[in-house]
């Protein structure tokens, strides 16, 4: 499996700031081929308790806790390598709806975001505010997309 990135958590120590962790995340997991999910930190409540990390399993389709977040990274594999099948003129098969308000960067290679009513191509630097509709992802390119995620819960008025 594919290494990610450091995760640095900080801390209070003898009433100074402090590096409590400095490591490469272990919480990774492959639901699809190459399709890599680590989900690096949780909150279960807002406002967020400083002091406290609740360990969660990476799940496809991440079940974010009420009035909480999850901070996500995904690297997202060419369509061709998720063993997947996208029938032309049908729904893509990986289209879901999160109940959540979503802040997603890309970081690397591209992707496109794919809505009921259209889709668009998204570049490293692109920025998605995903407000709890159906979506899904589709990269149609040779190499990894990588974006990073911040799931907030939230509910439709």
């Amino acid at each position: 499996m594919k290494k990610i990135p450091r995760r640095i958590v900080t801390g209070i120590k003898n009433g100074k700031s402090t590096i409590t962790e400095d490591k490469t995340v272990e919480n990774v997991v492959e639901h699809f081929p190459n399709l890599i999910i680590s989900d690096i930190w949780n909150t279960q409540q807002s406002p967020a308790n400083l002091n406290f990390e609740n360990k969660i399993p990476n799940l496809g389709f991440p079940q974010t806790p009420k009035n909480g977040t999850y901070f996500r990274y995904v690297s997202i594999p060419p369509d061709k390598e998720l063993g997947i099948e996208i029938k032309p003129n049908e729904p893509h098969p990986m289209m879901h709806q999160t109940p959540t308000l979503d802040y997603i960067i890309i970081l690397s290679g591209e992707l496109y975001l794919i809505v009921e009513d259209g889709e668009t191509l998204l570049k490293p630097g692109d920025i998605v505010i995903q407000r709890g509709t159906n979506h899904a992802w589709s990269n149609r390119s040779t190499e990894p997309c990588i974006q990073l995620a911040i799931l907030i819960d939230a509910k439709k008025k």
